[in-house]
């Protein structure tokens, strides 16, 4: 055997040999941790049985002590009854005796008159004698000696405390998710109980997001949140970002002194659009944190002087602005090229490809103007948004005059509603639909139908203000229920071809 297969040979034995070891070794760490997890449950069984036999000793002081404070309380009423009965006892036998002396006197008195002579004499003593106490005593006891309606007979009772168990542990709920809701960034769990329990005081749901269609398959991916103290078999979380693909759901049942095991895992799907601006390409002007962005007037200056510079070589060459967007080819986006020039604009960083989306935008109360939108990635740096036919928006102005308009292709389309303090985006790729809402009452504001031939990114332009979104939205309800009622578009990109700026 030559040298070379020698060595191949001892490589490919060390090889396997160090994949032995390595397989023993992780091997070894899990055998570890499975003992420290045993010596953890032992101590944790250690401690939890004498928590147990304390709570227990707790609970027979407690009945202990509710039995005493009974037997007090009857005690006290039958010394109360025995007072009663005796004073009223004593009361006649003292009336009976007072009677019974006032009647010997008068028997003496009676006998020694029988040799009265005189009527009138006689008929006196007659009379004391009629009046005797004694003849309007009743010799009927007023109270009997029985004391039986005071007796108590604890069988009932004796035969229940007899028959105290532990307290069951209750068995785990039930998820349905065809009575699960998610709608409107809220999501409704709703479970039942696999029997009867009426020992059941509340429930624990919790609660987690993840971006796999079942368990996460890396270990404590997303804590667990907990909502407790939940009296009825259905909850409701309203308000939520949905960032994520999925929720994990699960739940217990509790009675008054333990907790049951845990339902099985329920995954809701939850997506929707989530993105930020993409602070690499925006405009110089506009200071850009995640989902907000604010005019910055000294942001660009050092660029504007760069520019300044090279205009002055050669009056040939045209200003940026005064620039036909027709003769320019347009500059591919994804580069690091920002925006310039009066193309105060900010794009979205995630391309929208297929699908219905929609987002929020909110402008600051002294904006002056600012335009909402989508775009394809080739809009050039120095276009504005709706002046170029790969753009779609509506504009708000509230300088110099009051406008609101929807834009695209240099056209524009006066709007004659109210400009809402929240504008919602709703984009149908697929449809070939762009729809803009009043956020808070639904109300649609303009309709563009078109049809998409590139990905389209979120597009913004603001000028002295600010603008803040709001994403990982579900497409709301009441715009779906307007979408499948429209049969045709309020405005559409077509109408603003006939309508100049």
């Amino acid at each position: 055997m030559d040298q070379h297969k020698l060595r191949k040979m001892t490589f490919h034995f060390l090889e396997a040999l160090q994949r032995i070891i390595s397989t023993l070794a992780n091997k070894n760490d899990e055998i570890q941790n499975f003992i420290d997890t045993l010596n953890q449950t032992l101590k944790g069984v250690q401690e939890n049985s004498s928590n147990i036999l304390s709570e227990l000793d707790e609970e027979f002081d407690s009945l202990y002590s509710i039995l005493d404070e009974v037997k007090e309380s009857m005690i006290n009423s039958i010394k109360q009854e025995q007072a009663r009965k005796s004073q009223e006892l004593q009361s006649q036998l003292s009336q009976c005796n007072n009677a019974l002396e006032n009647s010997e006197e008068l028997l003496e008195f009676a006998t020694r008159s029988l040799d009265i002579k005189e009527p009138e004499e006689f008929s006196k003593v007659k009379i004391q004698v009629t009046m005797a106490s004694a003849f309007r005593l009743s010799l009927k006891p007023k109270v009997s000696d029985n004391m039986t309606h005071l007796m108590v007979d604890f069988s009932q009772e004796r035969q229940m405390l007899q028959t105290l168990k532990f307290l069951p542990v209750p068995k785990a709920p039930e998820i349905d998710p065809v009575e699960c809701l998610v709608a409107d960034n809220s999501v409704t769990v709703a479970w039942r109980m696999p029997e009867e329990d009426n020992k059941i005081d509340h429930f624990i749901l919790e609660h987690r997001k993840t971006n796999f269609d079942g368990l996460p398959r890396v270990k404590d991916e997303r804590c667990w949140e907990t909502i407790d103290n939940i009296k009825g078999t259905e909850y409701t979380l309203s308000g939520l970002k949905f960032d994520s693909k999925y929720m994990n759901f699960r739940v217990r049942a509790c009675n008054k002194a333990v907790a049951g095991e845990y339902s099985d895992p329920v995954t809701l799907e939850t997506r929707a659009l989530n993105f930020s601006l993409d602070n690499s390409s925006s405009h110089l002007n506009l200071r850009v944190e995640d989902t907000c962005v604010e005019w910055d007037p000294t942001g660009g200056k050092g660029q504007e002087n760069k520019m300044k510079g090279k205009e002055n070589k050669g009056s040939g060459t045209p200003s940026p602005k005064r620039t036909s967007i027709g003769s320019r080819p347009p500059a591919v986006r994804g580069s690091r090229d920002r925006f310039t020039g009066e193309s105060y604009t900010v794009l979205g960083d995630t391309a929208i490809e297929s699908g219905q989306h929609y987002w929020e935008v909110k402008a600051q109360k002294d904006c002056k103007s600012y335009s909402v939108g989508v775009a394809y990635k080739t809009l050039g740096k120095f276009d504005q948004l709706g002046k170029t036919n790969t753009s779609w928006c509506i504009h708000v102005n509230n300088w110099l005059q009051n406008t609101f308009a929807a834009k695209h292709n240099n056209k524009v389309k006066a709007l004659d509603v109210a400009v809402p303090e929240r504008i919602g985006v709703f984009c149908d790729f697929d449809g070939g639909q762009l729809s803009f809402y009043d956020a808070s009452s639904k109300q649609l504001l303009y309709s563009f139908k078109t049809k998409f031939t590139q990905p389209v990114l979120p597009g913004f332009m603001v000028w002295c203000g600010g603008l803040s979104l709001n994403t990982g939205m579900q497409v709301p309800s009441a715009v779906r229920t307007l979408q499948k009622s429209e049969n045709g578009m309020t405005g559409s990109a077509s109408s603003l071809n006939n309508v100049t700026q």
